[in-house]
């Protein structure tokens, strides 16, 4: 209850943008491998991100 109005760190909304672009990847790699590259790539930047804020 005390977590409810607790807002995510930078890091936490990163990750959960990251999960979501990777299975975005997943499902339209059966589909449209165009589009399922583009997503991989924006993930890919994400994580460079991610990593940035870790150091």
């Amino acid at each position: 209850m005390f977590g409810l109005f607790k807002k995510k760190s930078e890091l936490e909304t990163l990750q959960e943008k990251y999960s979501k672009l990777t299975e975005q990847a997943y499902k339209l790699s059966n589909t449209n491998r165009r589009m399922s590259d583009e997503k991989l790539f924006e993930a890919e930047e994400i994580m460079k991100q991610i990593v940035k804020l870790n150091k």
